[in-house]
């Protein structure tokens, strides 16, 4: 397993639409292994696979932070069949490290997605379960959080962006 490197906006990787994964192999699975050991190590309780430079449409999370094997969950292909509700709550990205502002999403989600063997399974989520699946999957279609947010907060982050990559900090 290894960490592998996070990028940070606005790298390119990062605005792009990932392509589907087609192969379920070894490869994948080793992928998997070291988003996940990336993820725990940043530490986040989700990581999209343009976020370590491979556009491809796949995630990991765990909204346990480690705690609960059971929610260690990779989500391949992700499919958001259906959100309701709505929930407001400050949101960070490993991408955008330091930078956190509150960010208005559905309150449940319904994911389907294939786990690394292939198979099709469902999710539904609500709370930080839905908020990461649905920023996750965001990041699979080139959709960085800065974009759920108003012109203003945007503009704003993005002179703060400015600053750190001037110093040397980003």
């Amino acid at each position: 397993m290894a960490v592998m490197e996070i990028r940070h906006y606005p790298d390119p990787v990062l605005l792009t639409l990932g392509d589907a994964v087609t192969e379920f192999d070894d490869k994948l699975k080793k992928l998997v292994s070291d988003m996940f050991e990336t993820m725990y190590a940043a530490p986040g309780v989700g990581l999209a696979a343009p976020q370590v430079g491979v556009s491809k449409r796949l995630f990991v999370m765990d909204c346990s932070g480690g705690k609960d094997p059971e929610q260690r969950i990779a989500m391949i292909n992700p499919e958001v069949l259906r959100v309701e509700g709505e929930q407001n709550g400050e949101e960070g990205c490993l991408s955008f490290p330091g930078i956190f502002f509150p960010v208005e999403r559905e309150f449940r989600a319904v994911v389907r997605a294939h786990d690394v063997d292939g198979n099709l399974f469902e999710v539904d989520g609500m709370e930080l379960t839905a908020r990461c699946m649905l920023h996750e999957t965001d990041h699979c279609d080139g959709i960085v959080f800065i974009d759920k947010t108003t012109t203003l907060k945007r503009e704003m982050v993005k002179r703060k962006i400015k600053k750190l990559q001037k110093a040397g900090q980003w």
